[in-house]
């Protein structure tokens, strides 16, 4: 098991550490809110998810106590499942047909991204292999830490190297999509619903969403949270069963709180130690970043794909930022989700089995207790045992 002075001082999801309290969760809303509004005003894509990731996660390195409660999290992710699945329509599958080759190439481009991360880290800055493998891996950080923490490698340093990939991809990809003609200021993908235009389509709406999410919750689905919700407002809202979505306030208000969740994750991170891995988050993040860009120009040119959706799709970021990333820009969001959910689901089943093979292949043994050493001088963790 994990030592609780290493969770200390890495960033995580907030549910990892002692539940914030209500003034902690109100600041840091508060927080998230003005950093979503001045992104706004500044015109900048997806300003509500990265506005609220960016000034909550200063806010947590400058010491603040920001942190969002794991039902509350739990909540913002239902609500913006219900917020993806309700821009569906049948027009938007129009290309479902090309889908199974691009799910394919992004299991291989994942894969790709992850040898190249591991390459570079392991040649650049000095990681061991396993160190390396972890912080590689495109996603599934839970997962990933859990590996990591077994094997008694950095696990604060692959903590950084990914939640910093996700904060960039985040605030980069729609600047870039912007840059390229595939996105614009901030709107809503759909018109928004008064709370009273129709109650009743509402609550079944709603109420079939938490069933669907507790029931993917209970069986470990990968991102069954916003998956599930996502789900049953799709398939509600393409067969013309329910025409109401949810309020603006709602929808705004899940995207800013997912992005108070995401940047909270550096609460408790001393700034030296971030600054100590920035060479190695940024550079991992150039490499994976190239990789994913070659196979989204092989599959847009090849398959005739949109560029901006092979983009979101194809991002190594964590998929709860990566499908409000595709509700931000109006971007498909069933695209996205198929083939986030590929990636997961390649990554679940195949790092145990990765992790396997390296550890036989390095000779390393399961009482081994030292931690491994990663290219940093003086070794980030030697002061926390």
């Amino acid at each position: 098991m994990q030592k609780p002075t290493h969770d200390s001082m890495r960033p995580d999801s907030g549910a990892k550490r002692p539940s914030p309290s209500f003034l902690n969760l109100l600041e840091t809303l508060v927080i998230g809110a003005v950093g979503a509004e001045l992104f706004n005003l500044a015109n900048i894509p997806a300003a509500y998810l990265a506005g609220a990731m960016v000034l909550v996660a200063i806010a947590a390195l400058a010491g603040r106590p920001v942190g969002v409660p794991r039902p509350v999290a739990r909540c913002f992710f239902v609500v913006v499942g219900l917020s993806l699945g309700s821009v569906v329509n049948p027009e938007s599958l129009h290309g479902v047909a090309a889908w199974p080759i691009s799910i394919a190439a992004v299991v291989v481009a994942m894969a790709c991204v992850t040898l190249s991360t591991m390459y570079y880290l392991r040649r650049v800055h000095g990681w061991d292999t396993m160190t390396a493998l972890f912080a590689g891996v495109p996603g599934a950080l839970s997962q990933v830490l859990v590996h990591a923490a077994e094997e008694k490698c950095d696990v604060r340093g692959i903590a950084i190297v990914q939640t910093m990939r996700v904060v960039i991809l985040t605030v980069g990809v729609p600047a870039l999509l912007a840059a390229l003609g595939q996105g614009g200021p901030t709107r809503l993908a759909v018109a928004p619903s008064s709370l009273f235009a129709a109650p009743l389509e509402l609550a079944v709406m709603v109420a079939a969403a938490v069933a669907v999410a507790a029931l993917l919750l209970r069986v470990g689905f990968p991102g069954g949270l916003m998956i599930g919700p996502m789900a049953v407002s799709a398939i509600l809202h393409g067969t013309g069963l329910i025409t109401v979505t949810l309020p603006m306030w709602a929808m705004i208000g899940g995207m800013v709180g997912l992005g108070a969740v995401s940047g909270s994750r550096f609460t408790n991170t001393p700034l030296f130690i971030l600054w100590s891995y920035l060479g190695a988050a940024l550079g991992s993040f150039a490499v994976a970043i190239a990789v994913s860009g070659a196979f989204v120009l092989a599959l847009a040119v090849g398959l005739g794909l949109r560029v901006g959706d092979l983009t979101v799709a194809f991002s190594p970021g964590a998929i709860d930022a990566m499908m409000v990333l595709a509700l931000a820009l109006h971007i498909d969001p069933v695209f996205v989700g198929a083939h986030h959910i590929a990636r997961v689901f390649a990554v679940s089943f195949s790092l145990p089995l990765v992790i396997r093979y390296m550890s036989r292949r390095s000779g390393r043994r399961e009482d081994h207790s030292d931690v491994k050493k990663t290219g940093q001088s003086g070794g980030p963790d030697s002061d926390m045992d």
